[in-house]
């Protein structure tokens, strides 16, 4: 069983355990005996006296039934009873404790399992970072902004940092993605850098040999030659995450190393001004300066996501955080390793989502796909067929929900592959076949 399913389970005794610690400690809750009887009802009242429902007079019978019993030895029979009725009661309790104490362990060995795989980042040379909304008034802080690298107040100690004649202008994390030294960071973490040093959990030191960033998704890497294999961490799928499921941040915000800090997810596919391609997870797990380009992973140790911005009207966390989802990273690191830039797929069309105004103004049912409000000439989504005012239903075998996840399936496909499409026009499925072209150059294939 995975241990988010174990969780689950032991999270479920834990909400319970309020219920039954009241089943215990309320004799009056089961018909007027406690949950093992008058054995530990007696227990509950004062000395030589217990408690039964019902008027004055019919209490006094049980309560000199209970003295008398007191007052006699008790038989073998009735020792074995008392027994066994503690030894049930102590498992009871055992098992409302059981909740809580799971969880903990739940967190300690997915941090334990990810940790070794985190990483902190030194940038030198950047020059004073531009904060996201140092422009805007008082009045209207910015909510949300990307969570900077942190820029030292007072700098290390040159004994503790490789000699650089640049100035250390911040600090952030990255999580090590392969054996051989690929890390993945934020863009904004590494952006405009001279020079990257890389300090691994054991506190050793490289140079990145290798460091580059996709602007329009906040996506950076970062490449070293290790002396030895390293510690890769293990992705998730972060399109399995449900809003509710807990997920651990870390990274080392304020120079604290390997900082984890707990939370859920708090919402999905949120967009962010300053990322034009952001889709963002939300999570309330605390992000500060520092934690930029950490692992945001789940209770198996899987990286789910890489912490990037923040809302708040403070500077500092206040307890919504976003995250890149892992699915979007991995692809644009890979892009980036293997092309030194991001290759995205496009047919060249202005797609629209039929929210139920814009369904009612093109007289076609709310959510019934994607419609497809403009074609770039000579397109590759012309030749494909595909005529305006057509309402996209199906890409690659995949039905889509809105124009967002159609984008994401598109753009990370392979240039020039070719998939099948369908589309509602007059009322009527048309299956058709379309050519991916690139971004840049949607009406031809490079």
């Amino acid at each position: 069983m995975q241990i988010s399913r174990m969780i689950t389970a032991l999270v479920f005794t834990y909400l319970a355990s309020g219920l039954l610690n009241h089943c215990l400690s309320n004799p009056g809750f089961f018909g007027g005996q406690g949950l093992l009887g008058n054995h530990v009802h007696a227990y509950e009242t004062a000395p030589g006296q217990t408690e039964s429902p019902g008027d004055p007079a019919d209490s006094e019978a049980p309560q000199a039934s209970t003295q008398n019993t007191a007052s006699q030895p008790m038989d073998g029979q009735s020792r074995e009873l008392a027994v066994n009725e503690t030894a049930a009661n102590e498992d009871l309790i055992a098992a409302v404790q059981a909740g809580p104490k799971a969880l903990s362990l739940a967190f300690r060995m997915a941090a334990k399992r990810a940790t070794g795989s985190v990483v902190v980042l030194f940038a030198y040379g950047q020059g004073q970072p531009e904060q996201a909304g140092d422009d805007e008034s008082n009045d209207e802080p910015p909510l949300p902004r990307m969570e900077p690298p942190e820029t030292p107040v007072i700098p290390p100690q040159a004994s503790d940092l490789p000699p650089n004649p640049d100035k250390l202008t911040g600090l952030g994390s990255g999580v090590v993605l392969s054996a051989d030294g690929l890390i993945v960071t934020n863009n904004h973490v590494i952006q405009n850098a001279t020079r990257v040093v890389v300090q691994m959990p054991d506190e050793t030191w490289f140079d990145a040999e290798v460091f580059r960033g996709d602007p329009d998704s906040d996506v950076g890497i970062v490449r070293i030659k290790p002396n030895e294999l390293l510690q890769p961490i293990e992705i998730g799928d972060s399109d399995k995450l449900e809003i509710g499921d807990w997920v651990l941040a870390i990274g080392s915000p304020f120079k604290l190393q390997a900082t984890v800090s707990a939370g859920i997810i708090s919402g999905k596919d949120r967009h962010i001004e300053k990322i034009p391609r952001s889709n963002m997870l939300q999570t309330d797990a605390a992000i500060n300066p520092g934690n930029s380009g950490g692992a945001l992973i789940d209770l198996n140790g899987q990286m789910i996501g890489i912490s990037t911005a923040i809302a708040t009207r403070t500077g500092f966390y206040q307890g919504v955080g976003f995250a890149v989802p892992i699915n979007q990273a991995a692809w644009i690191a890979e892009e980036l390793d293997q092309h030194g830039e991001v290759r995205r797929a496009a047919i060249g069309t202005t797609l629209v989502d039929l929210k139920p105004r814009i369904a009612k103004q093109f007289n076609l049912p709310p959510y019934s796909g994607i419609l497809v409000y403009q074609i770039i000439k000579d397109s590759v989504a012309e030749a494909a067929g595909i005529e305006r005012l057509d309402v996209i239903v199906e890409f690659a075998g995949e039905k889509v929900r809105d124009s967002t996840a159609l984008q994401r399936a598109i753009e990370r496909q392979k240039i020039g592959s070719e998939h099948p499409i369908v589309v509602r026009r007059d009322g009527k499925l048309v299956e058709l076949t379309v050519q991916l072209a690139t971004v840049d150059d949607p009406t031809g294939v490079k």
